[in-house]
């Protein structure tokens, strides 16, 4: 059976340097054992110094090294920043803020993707790239475009609001019922009314706040779109993507867009510098490996497309990351699905706003431990061929949606600071602790082999969303819901009769009342633990109560119920419990599921990861903590090439990968 090498690079910008340095940096490459590289991200004035006057001699050459180094390039569309020429000849194009602010060249992704003119100017560039590039011999990736999330409130983009609210909605009639615009005398009587969400007196209205929201993602993806589309004319050959990336300012449902993209790839930048770090890696890659579902009807690959190097930027300061925890947030992605491992970036610019960003070259130059660990890091993935053909082993769903997000965070709502993927991270963060995989799925998506389904805060719920909740517990599977789940439909309109209006009458449970906390308050609970956050008055109708408030308004009602159905758990959990507790709560409602951790005897600290493929597998072993570790597991260890028999040591803050006996 022939195996693939997993990627292995970053983004490279060899137009920031004179031609002698590109020698070196092939030549550093190689060394390091990279393969692939990015390049051109952000060179449109370079490649297009004037409207149609391209100059194509540099890049030329920096394709031909990289084949001769036998290095792969994914060759991006630098659309992301438009050159001077382009923002001075079409000022209409440049983004406008909610304040009815323009804004200015002189950063990255000052545009607005719903003027025609910078989407022509797009689409020509690609072209253009296109009909030179789509055959050369180290092409192995299209990357358009870099990290879409530009929004815009400008006059193309109300005109384009206007368009894609017609075809979503139908006529006025229906736009206005969506929106509740009888609430302070908003109906519309005429699309000319219309606009895009501006600086208001008081509060916007949610229905159209959330709109915007999809509409932007839709608008984005039309721009990706149709440069995936002249690219893929040109050689259908060569796989298109465009990079993810994440932040809740980000107007972009990447489920969606999974379905669009030849493979799917993601940038990730964790920030924090405890061990949270590797708490959000291990979401990330999840998140990731759920939508490439999407694309290929089937477990698919996705890519780290861009990650930090030495660096964890958190607030306010940039915090260099402790020996070898480089290579182990990079091999957590492998562990979870990734196609490889890529940087941003390569060498560290002399100048410009990134200057002082994480690069594998720094300004130190290779002689640097940083170097020495990404060379390390190459011989790692080059020993880690066939694990390609592993699935992920995860038998918990945890629902992500991305709408949900959005309407949480309407300022209308009954406290500050809800958070849809705050919610998800949390009940992931829970079950990675007790070391059981999940996977990230979006409402709809098949379930089988799922044995547990968690809606964390999944506000929006449609009747399709409902009935695929509903197939999966009628079907033997377990679910667990948590407030402020089915609250209301798809448009932000509440659903009446009491919380969790679409669930209520599956979890057997009506609740009456929301009771907010505040940031400092604390509700205790009969397991031990204490909720935050939120807590309700709940009834029950049908389900049995697991646990119960202590104190206050709220004292001896449920907190956390359980109804049976069939051979089927249905849980709801009406606050937020502290994490140790979270974590005992899932872990109870995973095992009467029927699920256990991929390693049930590794220590505290040591995340464990199982891909399978029939009966090959691979465990993977990543040691958190500054002690070494003995885990109990057999195989071949594919690190170090040493057979196990029993039991492996982790070095501290190391990996070890075994290829398991055949089962």
């Amino acid at each position: 059976m022939t195996t693939k090498a997993l990627w292995y690079g970053g983004d490279w910008n060899p137009e920031q340097w004179p031609a002698e340095v590109w020698h070196d940096d092939i030549a550093l490459m190689r060394e390091a054992g990279v393969n692939l590289v990015t390049v051109g991200v952000f060179a449109w004035s370079r490649l297009e110094p004037a409207p149609g006057r391209h100059t194509f001699d540099w890049l030329d050459r920096v394709l031909d090294l990289l084949h001769g180094g036998g290095i792969r390039a994914a060759l991006a569309t630098p659309t992301a920043s438009p050159p001077p020429w382009f923002t001075h000849a079409h000022p209409d194009a440049m983004p406008v803020t909610a304040d009815d602010t323009r804004l200015h060249h002189g950063s990255r992704d000052t545009y607005c993707a719903a003027a025609p003119a910078y989407r022509a100017a797009a689409r020509s560039i690609a072209e253009t790239l296109a009909t030179r590039y789509a055959h050369h011999p180290a092409l192995a990736l299209w990357h358009v475009h870099n990290e879409y999330g530009t929004t815009c409130h400008c006059p193309h983009t109300e005109a384009a609001f206007r368009r894609w609210l017609a075809e979503r909605h139908g006529d006025l009639d229906a736009l206005n019922d969506a929106w509740t615009t009888s609430f302070w005398g908003q109906h519309y009587a005429d699309w000319a009314q219309v606009g895009a969400p501006r600086a208001t007196q008081y509060l916007a209205n949610p229905g159209q706040l959330l709109d915007f929201r999809r509409f932007w993602s839709d608008t984005l993806l039309s721009a990706y779109t149709e440069q995936r589309d002249v690219l893929r004319a040109a050689n259908p050959a060569v796989p298109v993507t465009t990079n993810f990336v994440l932040g809740e300012w980000v107007p972009v449902d990447h489920a969606r867009w999974a379905r669009e993209v030849d493979l799917v790839a993601v940038d990730h930048y964790p920030d924090r510098v405890d061990a949270g770090a590797e708490e959000q890696s291990a979401l990330a890659a999840d998140l990731a490996r759920g939508w490439a579902r999407h694309g290929a009807g089937r477990p698919a690959p996705w890519l780290l497309m861009e990650s930090a190097p030495n660096q964890i930027h958190t607030a306010g300061r940039m915090h260099t990351k402790e020996p070898g925890r480089m290579t182990r947030h990079s091999l957590a992605h492998v562990a979870r699905g990734s196609a490889g491992v890529m940087f941003f970036q390569w060498r560290a610019p002399a100048g410009g706003a990134e200057r002082f960003h994480s690069a594998v070259v720094s300004h130190a130059g290779a002689d640097t431990r940083v170097f020495r660990e990404a060379t390390g890091l190459g011989a790692a993935l080059a020993r880690l061929g066939g694990i390609e053909a592993g699935r992920v082993q995860a038998r918990v769903a945890i629902a992500y949606d991305a709408a949900s997000g959005w309407a949480l965070r309407h300022p209308g709502m009954p406290r500050d600071g809800l958070d849809h993927p705050g919610e998800v991270a949390a009940a992931h963060r829970a079950l990675w602790h007790a070391g059981i995989t999940t996977d990230l799925v979006t409402p709809g998506d098949p379930l089988d082999g799922h044995r547990l389904l968690v809606l964390p805060a999944l506000y929006l719920a449609s009747d399709a969303t409902a009935d695929w909740v509903r197939r999966h517990v009628h079907t033997g599977g377990h679910l667990l819901v948590t407030w402020l789940s089915g609250v209301a439909d798809e448009h932000a309109r509440i659903r009446l009769g009491g919380y969790p209006g679409a669930y209520r009458d599956l979890l057997g449970v009506r609740v009456e009342e929301f009771h907010p906390l505040a940031d400092d308050e604390r509700v205790l609970l009969t397991s031990g633990g204490f909720g935050r956050i939120w807590s309700e008055t709940v009834h029950l109708a049908g389900a049995e109560q697991v646990t119960a408030y202590i104190g206050g308004v709220l004292d001896g009602r449920p907190a956390v119920t359980r109804r049976r159905i069939g051979d089927a758990r249905a849980w709801y959990v009406s606050t937020r419990p502290d994490d140790a507790t979270y974590r005992r709560l899932l872990t109870d409602a995973a095992r009467l599921a029927g699920v256990v951790p991929a390693c049930p005897a590794a220590p505290p600290g040591v995340e464990a990861v199982r891909r399978r493929d029939g009966d090959r597998s691979w465990l993977f072993l990543l040691n958190h903590t500054d002690r070494p570790q003995r885990v109990p597991a057999a195989g071949h260890e594919l690190l170090t090439g040493d057979p196990v028999d029993d039991r492996v040591t982790v070095p501290p803050g190391g990996v070890a990968v075994l290829c398991e006996p055949p089962r």
